[in-house]
């Protein structure tokens, strides 16, 4: 049995699902999202709760996919309700973040400002020294994040570079300088 397969969904106020034969969609006050169903697996409505159920016999790949279904699903609803955050800061000599409408540019030392595009449904916000990207979908959220990350890892010695908010990076002693004598 998949622990997080069995647990019910709880479907707050306010928002909307659909399901279809291997769709479901859930409209709320943030916006809209909609996920593929693995045929394996099966989605219930019952008194604003949703149940996963695996079709068949249960076997690991089946067992996994129960669980990622409904933790795909879980996501879906918390986005269009209350949106998912990610907070970025970053740290070195001459960076800068601006948003420039849509887009986010990016000041990291390079000859050149890199221009990253906003996706549809994504927002930036920066701060002295750090950017928040917000939106509805967790995965996109996640995926812009890592690649404004990409762009100066943090590095262990001096510290500098982007990391998460929650992220701690181990820092290395540098070089010591020998007396000769």
């Amino acid at each position: 049995m998949s622990k997080i397969g069995k647990k019910p969904i709880q479907v707050p106020k306010g928002v909307e699902i659909k399901l279809t034969e291997n769709l479901i969609s859930a409209k709320g006050p943030k916006g809209e999202l909609s996920q593929e169903i693995y045929p394996t697996v099966q989605v219930e409505l019952k008194d604003d709760q949703l149940f996963v159920t695996p079709m068949g016999e249960r076997n690991r790949d089946q067992k996994i996919v129960w669980g990622l279904t409904r933790s795909l699903i879980q996501n879906m609803i918390k986005g269009v309700t209350e949106g998912f955050e990610r907070v970025l800061e970053f740290q070195g000599v001459g960076y800068k973040a601006t948003v420039k409408g849509n887009d986010l540019e990016l000041g990291l030392g390079f000859s050149h400002p890199i221009l990253i595009k906003g996706a549809e449904g994504i927002t930036f916000k920066t701060e002295k020294s750090s950017i928040r990207v917000q939106g509805i979908d967790k995965e996109l959220v996640g995926k812009i994040a890592a690649n404004i990350r990409s762009y100066r890892l943090p590095e262990p010695y001096k510290g500098s570079g982007i990391r998460y908010q929650e992220e701690i990076i181990r820092r290395k002693a540098g070089k010591k300088a020998v007396a000769s004598g």
